[in-house]
């Protein structure tokens, strides 16, 4: 496989070979077990708050002996643990607190933060699942289906692209993108539904990726920036399947024909 190299102005300049693994065979059983997998490695960490549930004081197992002080013997109340709300002489106005079952309790099996959610994936499974995500991102069929039209992708600029103003570097990727450029630059909308007071009131799209040089640096408002050494499964196919809206350095193409273990 062939492509041309772009320049800053977005025109085509001389012509270079990729390397093998753009060509691979695309697998998509794989590549969604992989991401799969990987999904605990980059979770953020969550559980519940150590000591929630039982931040005050209730006494233990009620006592239900007979004229025993703070007793609930013919009380008619179950045996929980229980706190103090008020009382009157030897009258007093009990709560259920701390077990599960009470307003305000512990919760039963709450989520730990410090469970380890790393699985084992097969050096070649992630192998063959990098390589089909990293070709999805040339192989029209697959944007094809991803975006649900006909798109272009998988350009390769030269290095001063990185050195160029936003400005430029956007009307850049106008001409080179055409009618599929409103898919290049991310976009954060507000959520319409009741999934607004669920945690997920912005909803957004992957965008455009942008793949850089170990030694290369880049910073745009809009899209996503890597560096081939921080290349992984989720940033080629953010949802598993193959097929995002990509485009490589020079420099970072020459990296990918010789990493990830191809």
């Amino acid at each position: 496989m062939k492509t041309k190299i772009i320049n800053k102005d977005g025109k085509e300049g001389k012509e270079i070979s990729m390397p093998k693994r753009f060509s691979a065979k695309i697998r998509p059983d794989i590549l969604a077990k992989v991401f799969e997998t990987q999904k605990g490695v980059f979770a953020q960490a969550y559980g519940a708050k150590e000591g929630a549930g039982a931040q005050y004081s209730a006494s233990g197992i009620s006592k239900k002996k007979r004229h025993d002080w703070k007793g609930t013997y013919g009380k008619g109340i179950s045996r929980i643990p229980r706190k103090i709300m008020s009382r009157h002489g030897a009258s007093f106005n009990w709560i259920g607190a701390t077990v599960s079952s009470t307003r305000g309790g512990r919760r039963p099996h709450a989520p730990r933060a410090g469970k380890n959610l790393f699985k084992k994936v097969n050096k070649k499974e992630l192998l063959i699942a990098f390589n089909s995500a990293l070709a999805g991102t040339m192989d029209a069929k697959s944007l094809e289906i991803k975006y649900g039209k006909k798109v272009e992708s998988g350009f390769v600029f030269d290095s001063a692209i990185l050195e160029a103003k936003t400005k430029d570097f956007l009307v850049a990727l106008k001409k080179v993108f055409g009618e599929s450029f409103e898919k290049v630059l991310k976009k954060k909308s507000i959520r319409a539904g009741i999934g607004k007071m669920r945690g997920r009131k912005y909803k957004s799209n992957a965008g455009l990726l942008f793949v850089v040089a170990s030694d290369e640096k880049m910073k745009r408002k809009g899209i996503e920036v890597v560096n081939v050494k921080d290349l992984e499964v989720k940033d080629l196919a953010p949802n598993g399947e193959p097929g995002r809206i990509t485009c490589y350095s020079e420099k970072a193409i020459s990296e990918l024909g010789g990493n990830k273990n191809e």
